[in-house]
Formats: structure tokens, C-alpha cells, sequence
């Protein structure tokens, strides 16, 4: 096959990581072209990882996320771009306080979308990562996300659409990301149930008890990346205010990963070429007719 690119659009700093890391190493190793696209700096995250809650690092957080990033970008494989917005924070509370001014979910639409254009008609883009309707989770940036990275879709090809931004391309496949799945968190507690463990995955598990939604239901594509989560694992390890090492991202052993479930999952939202669903490659159908 010959090289192809591939864009994902996320929202902060350590969400490529937990979100098609192994893919996104497997099609860099294979000598594809792969670009993360970050939207905010992440500087509003909290401090997550018990082991980073010391003095320096909140007044800090902004450059240490950079520096988490790099380390996360190199980790990958991949290149990287800021969009250069702040992030909004995750607003909690009922009723819930408004969004700060100046933060990236307040930010206008059109010209978000305008920056997004220019970045898809540099790096010319034949595959798009992003988030579903939903954000993955309800996160004011992560919607966002969704709505811009939808609207660059459909512009970034049209010649009468900012012209100023580069010459016109249009992606040819655009998928969401699926990083969260009940069946295979159910698989992981239910093994370390039945090896006398305690299991990190319960709270959450109790948590979708609520949400009869089936994640894999809305799935089409699965690709084989079991080899590259270690490198998906170093990524996530790289964002250390953020991840915690004795949490739930680290709680299953790779290799039994790799033996249960060595697959990342994607659905495929809109697409300018034909496949055959289910799908195993986010470039399928790229290479005969793209």
C-alpha cells in the first residue's frame, strides 16, 4: 500500500494516548504519515496522578503538558500540532457554572472550523479521527471537538471556502473513536474477580449501570494493533499529571490484553469511497480508489 495520512483531532493533551494510540503507532511503523491535531493546552486538568500532586506542578501545568505531549507524540510515531485554545475545564456542580471566558468551547465556531481547514489542507489528510455526536463523554471541549472536526469535513474540499487557507482537499474517510468499551472493561473485571483481585474497573462499570447505550453496536471497525501497546501504554505513561500508573489504564497486563481483546475500535461516520463493513483497516478502500 502506499503511504497515506491520517489526522486525529482531540481535544487535550493525553486524549491521543487513550483514544487509537496503538493504531495511530501501527500506521506510523508501516510508514504512513500521522498527525495528532490538539485543541487546548489542557491547562484547567486536574492533577490525577497522586504522585504529581507536589508543589511547582499545578502553577506549572500548562508547560508540563506540553512537555507530557511531546513525550506522548514521540512515544507514537506521530507529528503534532496545537490549535492553540485554552482549555474550558470540566464544569461540575448543579446547576453547573458557566464556562470561563476566553476557553475553547466559547470559542466561534467559524473560526475554529477556519483553523481546522488550514491544518487538513497543509497536511492533506486522507483519514480523519474524531468524536462522536456525544464527545466520547459530555466534555464542553469534546463536543466541540465533534462540531468543528464535522464542519472541516465537509468545507476543507470546497473551493469557494476560504481560499486563503491553501489549495482544497477533501479527507475520504472520517471516523469517531470508540477509546471506552463496557465489554471489554466487563472482560478485564470479570478475570480479576475470578483471580482474587480487587478491580479498579468497578466504579465505572457501576457508573454505565445508567447508561444502556451499547458502544459496540455503533462499531464498524476493528483494527488489529496488539503489537504497539506498549508504545500506547508509553504514550500514556508520558502524561503523568494525568495518568495514574496504579489506575485503571494499567490494571490488566499487556500481554493478556493482547490475548483478549488486541484490537482498538472505530466507527465509521461518513466516508467519500467504498468499503465493506466490518472493516479492519481505517484505509480501506483508500488505496484502489483514493
Amino acid at each position: 500500500m502506499k503511504p497515506l495520512r491520517l489526522l486525529a483531532i482531540h481535544a487535550h493533551p493525553d486524549d491521543e494516548s487513550s483514544k487509537g494510540a496503538a493504531t495511530m503507532a501501527k500506521y506510523a511503523a508501516m510508514g504512513h504519515e500521522v498527525m495528532v491535531l490538539t485543541c487546548t493546552g489542557g491547562e484547567r486538568g486536574d492533577i490525577l496522578n497522586p504522585a504529581m500532586n507536589k508543589p511547582g506542578v499545578a502553577e506549572n501545568m500548562s508547560a508540563i503538558r506540553r512537555e507530557e505531549m511531546a513525550q506522548a507524540i514521540k512515544a507514537i510515531g506521530a507529528s503534532h500540532a496545537w490549535l492553540g485554545y485554552v482549555d474550558s475545564g470540566l464544569p461540575e456542580g448543579d446547576p453547573l457554572p458557566p464556562l470561563p471566558e476566553g476557553s475553547f468551547a466559547l470559542a466561534d465556531t467559524d473560526e475554529v472550523v477556519a483553523k481546522v481547514v488550514a491544518v487538513i489542507r497543509q497536511f492533506r489528510p486522507h483519514v480523519i479521527i474524531t468524536y462522536d455526536e456525544n464527545g466520547g463523554y459530555p466534555h464542553p471541549d469534546h463536543l466541540k471537538v465533534h462540531e468543528v472536526s464535522m464542519l472541516a469535513w465537509e468545507r476543507a474540499g470546497l473551493g469557494q471556502y476560504r481560499p486563503e487557507l491553501g489549495q482544497p482537499w477533501q479527507p475520504l474517510k472520517l471516523y469517531y473513536t470508540h477509546g471506552f468499551i463496557r465489554q471489554r472493561m466487563e472482560m478485564f473485571h470479570n478475570l480479576l474477580i475470578e483471580q482474587g483481585k480487587p478491580s479498579p474497573y468497578s466504579d465505572i462499570l457501576e457508573r454505565w449501570k445508567a447508561n444502556k447505550a451499547d458502544v459496540m453496536a455503533r462499531v464498524t471497525t476493528q483494527v488489529h494493533c496488539a503489537d504497539f501497546f506498549e508504545q500506547r501504554d508509553n504514550a500514556l505513561r508520558a502524561h503523568a499529571t494525568q495518568i495514574d500508573p496504579a489506575g485503571t489504564f494499567f490494571a490488566t497486563p499487556v500481554e493478556v490484553q493482547q490475548r483478549l481483546w488486541p484490537t482498538e475500535e472505530f466507527e465509521l461516520a461518513a466516508t467519500r469511497v467504498s468499503t465493506s463493513i466490518p472493516e479492519d483497516d481505517l484505509f480501506a478502500g483508500i488505496d484502489e480508489q483514493g
